[in-house]
């Protein structure tokens, strides 16, 4: 599909669900940043304002892409609606790298972190950054090691891959 198309993207951008993202006026800046974080990613389709429209002339009104194969449709609304972290996307990361490298960038220019491996980019959208081995750990057919990398993910912020393997091993 054509990114620069006039066609409104109000389809789903893959087969299946989708996930609708509100944004007050910076759909553009997230897919930015997002599109930096995740190889792959594509922009399928933008709608511009024209003039005389709700919005600035050339300003996003919605657009989608893909991230990870997930479709997404992003739409500035203006403020009425905030993002909660009842909501969250959750990244299955191989390595310590890929969990750090994401959540530096994920942060930057005014993210929060939480705990948990949660945090909150500089958009409000809750992310939850994991190894993708986190729910074999703390759902280890060992009572024991499931309780020891539970304890172990609690009292981080960050994961660490490391600690965790430590934490079920029980050294």
């Amino acid at each position: 599909m054509d990114p620069n198309t006039d066609t409104p993207p109000w389809g789903p951008a893959t087969p299946g669900i989708s996930v609708s993202l509100w944004f007050d006026d910076q759909a553009e800046q997230a897919w930015e940043l997002y599109s930096s974080l995740f190889p792959g990613a594509e922009l399928q389709s933008i709608d511009r304002y024209g003039p005389d429209e709700m919005g600035p002339e050339g300003q996003v009104r919605s657009m989608g892409f893909t991230l990870m194969g997930l479709g997404f449709m992003a739409i500035n609304g203006g403020p009425l609606y905030r993002f909660t972290p009842a909501i969250s996307l959750v990244v299955p990361c191989d390595t310590q790298d890929e969990i750090d490298r994401l959540w530096e960038g994920l942060l930057a220019d005014g993210g929060r972190e939480s705990q948990c491996g949660w945090l909150e980019d500089r958009f409000g959208l809750s992310w939850q950054i994991v190894p993708r081995r986190l729910g074999e750990w703390i759902g280890h057919p060992d009572p024991e090691a499931a309780q020891r990398a539970t304890q172990a993910m609690l009292q981080m912020v960050k994961l660490d891959i490391a600690a965790l393997e430590a934490a079920v091993a029980g050294t």
